[in-house]
Formats: structure tokens, C-alpha cells, sequence
């Protein structure tokens, strides 16, 4: 999916997770064909996973990471609603791997998809009270990181510039671009709150249409409130994203802040995976296209 990918197979994963977790020896590993961005995930047995960073780094850079991933996640599962993974150890770089790696407790039940449950009004109350639950944690006074969505619109101004410039052809791109200078310009939050920062459907688990769990916590920390209502435009139809708005009692300003960061990232997720990882292109494509017909969003 990188052009300078790390890459890490079967064979390897087994050798690192035997040689230093010999617990685990006589346990099956597969490879979990999700459609994650920046790690590859084998399962261990039943209950755990083993996740690799597929981008290169310094190791004592990596390991660092992992170590501020393991306490947010650690963060999250106090306060979540449904299960979350729980980090259960860092791995060490290895023949085939340079790079450190982390274990964590496996969350089961199915990977929810942009449509799984997107009509379901039951999955949107729990959505809304996956982000109620989130906001209540408390910051402990700390500023927002300054890494990734969730500080100030107009930092991602460059960014959508070379998203628009790569989606020529691709996407209806003056419409996009016009919705993206009128949301750039909304007024700041007023204030920050915990937030989960990507509530993407495959970070989001399904028993049916309820919501059976919540992954990839590493990034649980301040910012902008609206970031998690990107989960509205990823997972939720219209009728069901106004249920979803209504438990969350979402003024103008919020809403329209968490569309914006939604715009954001699926404009990123079109071109840059459309031949390296086409499920997540086209979670871009439907996102982008709940915007873009969203009564609530138009120009007034």
C-alpha cells in the first residue's frame, strides 16, 4: 500500500511470536485480511493478536509509539462502552522485522462495513453512545497533540490541495472543492475532548446491528469533539444520522465540523489507495458521496 513498505509474512510473524513468546508455540497464526492501513495483523490462537507497523522508522521511534498506543489504549478500554483491545506486551525487532511490534487481546465478532448496518437505527444509538461514553474521560488537562485530524481545519489546506490535484478525473472535484472552502472557514471548537480520532468502519465491530466492539484505540486523546462524528458519514444513512445526531444533541457548528473532517480523510482514501487497497477507496468514494447529498450540508 507504501511505496516503502515493510513487509511481513506468516513465516516471519511465527518465528518473532515463538522465539519470544513461547507460550504461544503450539497456537495457530493467521493473517488478517482486513483492509488496515499501517499495520499488518495475525491472529494468535483465539484470544490475541500480533500487529506489525508497516511503515519504517527509527526502532527506538517505533517503540516509543508503541508505548504511548499501549497506554491510550489502555485509556479507552477504561471508559469504553463495548470491548477494546487491551495491549498485552511489546515485541522486539527480529530476523525478517526490524522494527518493534505489540500483542494485544483479540475483539471478536464481524468488521463493520460502510453499509452493515447504516439503516439501523439501534447501531446509531450505539455509535452516539460510543462517542458520549469517549467525551465523558476526562483530558487531564492535556492539549491536543498536534498529530493527524483534530486541531485546526485549515492545517489540512495543503493536504486537500494535493488530494483535489490527484482526484481529477476521479471525483467530482469542483463540488468537493467548494465544500471544502466553506467548511474550512467554520469557527474553532470551543474546547477539547476525548476522542477515539478514527472511527472508520473497520475499526468498528458488529453483532448484528449492534455494536459489539471498538479497535485500534492507540490514538484515544484530546481534540476537537466533532472528530468522531466522522463515524456518522463512514457507517450511517440519512435517517439513521439523524438519530445518531439527536443522542448526541449536535448543534450546527459540531455537525458541521465532524462532516468536515470526514471530507478530509475520504478525500485522502480515494486516490491514494485506488490500486493498493480498493476497499478503502471506495469507503472514501461512499463517504464522499453521503456528503455531497447531505440536505443538512448544503449551502444555504
Amino acid at each position: 500500500m507504501h511505496a516503502d513498505q515493510i513487509d511481513v509474512d506468516e513465516r516471519t510473524a511465527r518465528r518473532l511470536i515463538v522465539e519470544q513468546f513461547p507460550q504461544w508455540r503450539a497456537e495457530p497464526l493467521r493473517w488478517v485480511g482486513d483492509h488496515g492501513t499501517v499495520n499488518a495483523i495475525f491472529r494468535i490462537g483465539e484470544h490475541h493478536a500480533a500487529r506489525f507497523p508497516l511503515n519504517p522508522a527509527a526502532p527506538a521511534e517505533v517503540g516509543d509509539m508503541l508505548v504511548r498506543e499501549a497506554a491510550a489504549m489502555s485509556e479507552l478500554a477504561a471508559v469504553s462502552p463495548v470491548p477494546t483491545p487491551v495491549p498485552f506486551a511489546i515485541g522486539a525487532p527480529g530476523p525478517g522485522y526490524p522494527l518493534p511490534w505489540s500483542i494485544q487481546t483479540w475483539i471478536p465478532g464481524e468488521e463493520a462495513t460502510p453499509d452493515a448496518a447504516s439503516h439501523s437505527p439501534v447501531f446509531a444509538r450505539d455509535l452516539a453512545q460510543l462517542v458520549l461514553s469517549l467525551r465523558r474521560a476526562d483530558t487531564g488537562g492535556r492539549p491536543f497533540s498536534g498529530r493527524g485530524r483534530g486541531g485546526d481545519l485549515r492545517d489540512s489546506d495543503e493536504w486537500m490541495a494535493t488530494c483535489f490535484e490527484k482526484s481529477e478525473g476521479m471525483l467530482p472535484v469542483p463540488e468537493l472543492r467548494d465544500m471544502w472552502a466553506r467548511m474550512r472557514e467554520l469557527p474553532d471548537a470551543s474546547g477539547l475532548a476525548m476522542t477515539h480520532g478514527d472511527l472508520i468502519p473497520g475499526n468498528l465491530v458488529l453483532d448484528g446491528d449492534r455494536l459489539a466492539g471498538v479497535l485500534d484505540g492507540g490514538g484515544f486523546g484530546p481534540a476537537d469533539p466533532s472528530l468522531d462524528l466522522v463515524a456518522a458519514w463512514h457507517l450511517l444513512d440519512a435517517d439513521a444520522r439523524t438519530v445518531f445526531r439527536e443522542e448526541l444533541d449536535a448543534d450546527d457548528l459540531e455537525w458541521n465540523r465532524g462532516a468536515a473532517w470526514a471530507l478530509q480523510q475520504a478525500m485522502g482514501l480515494v486516490w491514494y489507495y485506488v490500486e493498493s487497497n480498493p476497499p478503502m477507496s471506495a469507503l472514501g468514494r461512499n463517504t464522499l458521496r453521503r456528503l455531497l447529498v447531505a440536505d443538512d450540508l448544503r449551502e444555504r
